[in-house]
């Protein structure tokens, strides 16, 4: 019994031992961050702004989070911006980045703000990135280089959804598809054949819309839309909050009515 004893104390202070030197190699190391992203979100952070037309604006946040012990104090690390990886412009399509970001005192995790603009039209076309990578400090280093970089891929792009030639016929273009989801508030329409009173109800307001859009707009003033006169021919469809994006309606002689005009200058019906 008491070698019994003299073992089981043994084997605890070699285990307490154990776990104590176990303690002192686990946070005997300096914090560093890294980009706290999932296995998808590693290649590319994707965002659209193609289901909000009417924003100018959006915030984006990366995810930069502490490996190491918290501190009772604020700590900064830096946040840089990859030239050769970046096709989007400072100003025009995000606001630039601070030079640098705090993690508060006894946190673990700052979500750093990425404002993004939608005022650029060639968006609707193309998109652009941002290659962003974390950069050590005397206060926070970088210890795992595959986590320490992210790439933000944006556009209002917007295409062609396998539910359209069942609703809406052939004729698609970015520009209608556009107008259906500010007319009917809209992203997707299933395909099954119950739903076809509901999918061509939402049709039949674009077509409402299409033939007297101003009556659209003198009706729903939440929605924020303007039909601005430019000249006798032609005016300027927007959001007051997006007035740089702008749909142009456009009087046709022939048919002795206006059409909004779509991206490849073409009349939208």
């Amino acid at each position: 019994m008491r070698y019994s004893i003299i073992a089981f104390i043994g084997v605890f202070m070699a285990m307490a031992a154990s776990c104590k030197k176990s303690d002192l190699t686990l946070y005997d190391s300096p914090a560093s961050v890294y980009f706290d992203l999932s296995a998808s979100q590693r290649d590319s952070l994707l965002y659209t702004f193609a289901y909000t037309p009417e924003k100018a604006s959006d915030t984006v946040y990366l995810p930069v989070k502490l490996e190491g012990i918290r501190s009772g104090e604020d700590r900064s690390f830096v946040l840089k911006i990859d030239p050769d990886s970046t096709t989007a412009i400072a100003g025009k399509h995000y606001k630039a980045i601070d030079p640098s970001y705090t993690i508060p005192a006894q946190s673990g995790i700052l979500y750093v703000p990425v404002v993004l603009y939608n005022t650029d039209t060639l968006l609707q076309y193309s998109s652009v990135r941002i290659k962003f990578y974390l950069e050590p400090t005397p206060e926070l280093g970088v210890s795992m280089p595959e986590l320490s970089q992210a790439r933000l891929v944006f556009s209002s792009k917007l295409e062609r959804p396998d539910w359209w030639s069942q609703w809406m016929q052939d004729y698609y273009s970015q520009v209608k598809h556009q107008l259906f989801i500010i007319v009917t508030g809209q992203t997707v329409l299933t395909k099954e054949g119950q739903d076809a009173p509901k999918n061509l109800y939402f049709v039949s307001l674009l077509t409402t819309f299409l033939n007297d859009p101003a009556k659209w707009v003198t009706d729903h003033p939440e929605k924020g839309y303007v039909l601005e006169k430019v000249d006798d021919m032609t005016y300027h469809f927007y959001n007051t909050d997006n007035p740089k994006k702008v749909i142009v309606y456009r009087y046709d002689s022939d048919a002795r009515r206006f059409f909004f005009i779509d991206e490849n200058g073409d009349q939208v019906h």
